[in-house]
């Protein structure tokens, strides 16, 4: 059986996870969410799906590509008795043009992008036109 494969956009602070140490330890599990549609997000993804990778606060934009390699499992991180999730997600590769979310902004075709309506969401969906768009303007 064939499933469609999604994509998705993820943000770090890279004072915290830089992209580069990302590349050089080649797979991480993406922990600590504590937002519930972020939560409900990671759970919808699947093993192969792509992730665009997005360094928040100072830099502000996006900077790699990673992709799926393990689905939903309860969060290490999370308090006991708490429902919250994780995925694991392996590094693909860094763009050669990062692309700053003021670039996203300035381009209409990216107005309906969750990144620009709820900026503080930190796993959010990237429908298959945008993130086709970003792939090709990060080189």
């Amino acid at each position: 059986m064939i499933t469609e494969m999604s994509s998705w956009l993820v943000k770090q602070e890279p004072s915290k996870y830089p992209f580069t140490l990302f590349l050089k330890e080649k797979t991480t599990i993406w922990d600590g969410v504590r937002n519930y549609q972020a939560r409900n997000f990671l759970r919808a993804m699947k093993v192969g799906d792509s992730v665009l990778y997005y360094h928040s606060v100072d830099e502000k934009a996006v900077v790699g590509l990673a992709q799926v390699v393990q689905t939903a499992f309860p969060d290490p991180t999370s308090p006991q008795g708490e429902d919250w999730s994780s995925v694991k997600l392996a590094a693909v590769r860094a763009f050669s043009h990062p692309i700053t979310l003021d670039q996203l902004k300035a381009d209409k075709r990216f107005s309906d992008l969750l990144l620009l309506r709820q900026s503080r969401l930190s796993v959010m969906p990237v429908p298959a036109a945008l993130f086709q768009a970003i792939l090709k303007m990060g080189g």
